[in-house]
């Protein structure tokens, strides 16, 4: 349901002609005013407000037309519906020019009628969420690229700005996806550090051995390959920040010697022996349960305590989903000026969908399904076809997602899953999905999915 009004003036010189529209829409439950002509429905709009008019184009005096362009300089516009008896393609392409919604023809089909005003009303929801998103976008709702009016989102909100005017070690937890780079920049870029290096690695993509020298430098002659002297990434974050992704893969060694670092403010490279000291903020986090890995002696518990200064967890997205509409506001504007395009829409159904979906691979996938859909859509608005299969369906498949696994790999295995729980029968799949079965199979073409011989034709 509609947080917005759905206030209709119908403006009509013909009194049977307005009673009969106010009577159809009154009983759809609209709330309806009347007026006989634009000079009394302009005066009435002057006084109190209406989400649409619905509007005769020919009337004495000041007619559709005229009474289209007088709204444009009112604060609040209402969309406008055109009705008319005399409709040509040339007036009716006039009439949209001119900033109508749409254009319906003398004698009104109901249905028609109804369609076009719920039209209208989606709409007008959309345009009114789209400047409450912007507004909350540009205050409170956003921290240096992080979004969120959750109240989990909010509190790590305050943890950030209050954790930024001190040095303190940070722990960052929570799944994959869900932002944990994002919010260590933010406490880097919001304290007194801002002006110095942020170096981020991520240590569970990294061979030790290669990982200690990117971390620690090397002198020249340490290893094979080590033709000169190299700092490391400690020293070049000197006076700055050190973002330590997925700390809990670290090996017991490497642990060991990043709580040196935490002890002693100082390290060595290398192949060295000088002790260089540092004076570098040490930001962590992880997607494991770093409490399991102690108990499983995977991670030392000196090591936890000295990272577990100030921690917190990044809630998932299926856990806040009324950041959604603001994540994807955000991810729009961002793409759009990525790529120097003008800013797409997202049509009510299609944020539905979006809404509904439960998003295991959580804020990194939404902003994937984004782009996807920005590339697809063919006019200004993306709609519900313009999404993945499984996030159309409203379920995800009990699959393994990886990091770094590509949209376009989860949705194969989406629709590998799926098919192979249908006993690859292509229709009753479709309906597993909830798509259509022409949409099914364009997708398995795509991909080539086929079981050992063609897919059965049911």
């Amino acid at each position: 349901m509609s947080l917005y009004s759905r206030n209709i003036l119908v403006v009509d010189d013909e009194k049977y002609q307005r009673e009969i529209l106010a009577e159809i829409l009154s009983g759809a439950g609209f709330q309806v005013r009347i007026a006989k002509n634009g000079h009394d429905a302009l005066s009435m709009l002057h006084r109190e407000r209406a989400d649409l008019v619905l509007t005769d184009q020919k009337m004495d005096g000041m007619d559709g037309f005229a009474l289209l362009k007088s709204v444009q300089s009112l604060k609040d516009q209402p969309a406008v519906i055109l009705i008319t008896a005399f409709g040509t393609i040339d007036s009716a392409v006039d009439a949209i020019k001119l900033g109508a919604f749409d254009y319906l023809t003398k004698p009104i089909n109901k249905e028609e009628l109804l369609v076009t005003v719920r039209q209208a009303f989606e709409t007008i929801d959309l345009k009114k969420q789209n400047v409450q998103l912007k507004e909350e976008l540009s205050g409170k709702f956003k921290l240096e690229n992080i979004i969120g009016s959750s109240g989990s989102m909010q509190e790590i909100f305050q943890i950030v700005k209050k954790v930024a005017t001190s040095n303190a070690t940070v722990l960052i937890r929570g799944e994959s996806g869900t932002g944990k780079e994002m919010i260590a920049k933010a406490i880097h870029y919001t304290s007194a550090r801002k002006s110095a290096p942020m170096c981020s690695i991520n240590c569970a993509a990294i061979p030790d051995t290669l990982l200690e020298s990117e971390l620690f430098g090397y002198e020249k002659g340490a290893f094979t390959g080590a033709d000169a002297r190299k700092e490391g990434l400690f020293e070049a974050a000197n006076k700055g920040t050190i973002f330590l992704d997925e700390i809990g893969d670290l090996s017991l060694t490497l642990q060991a010697k990043i709580l040196r670092v935490l002890q002693d403010r100082e390290i060595k490279h290398l192949g060295g022996n000088e002790n260089i000291k540092i004076d570098v903020r040490i930001i962590a986090a992880t997607n494991k349960n770093l409490e399991k890995e102690m108990l499983e002696g995977k991670f030392r518990e000196d090591l936890f305590y000295r990272l577990n200064i100030v921690s917190f967890i990044v809630p998932a997205l299926r856990n806040r989903k009324t950041d959604v509409p603001l994540l994807i506001e955000h991810f729009l504007e961002k793409h759009s000026t990525i790529n120097n395009q003008e800013p797409k829409k997202i049509s009510a159904q299609a944020l539905n969908v979006l809404m509904k979906y439960s998003w295991p691979g959580n804020v990194r996938q939404l902003e994937s399904v984004i782009e996807r859909a920005m590339v697809l859509c063919e006019g200004e608005e993306i709609k519900e076809n313009d999404l993945p299969v499984e996030v159309c369906s409203g379920t995800h498949p009990n699959i393994h997602i990886a990091d770094g696994m590509s949209l376009e790999d989860m949705e194969r295995a989406a629709l590998i899953k799926a098919m192979e729980t249908s006993d690859w029968v292509v229709a009753r799949a479709a309906r597993r999905l909830g798509v259509t079965y022409r949409t099914l199979q364009y997708r398995l073409d795509k991909f080539a999915i086929r079981k050992r011989k063609e897919l059965a034709d049911f």
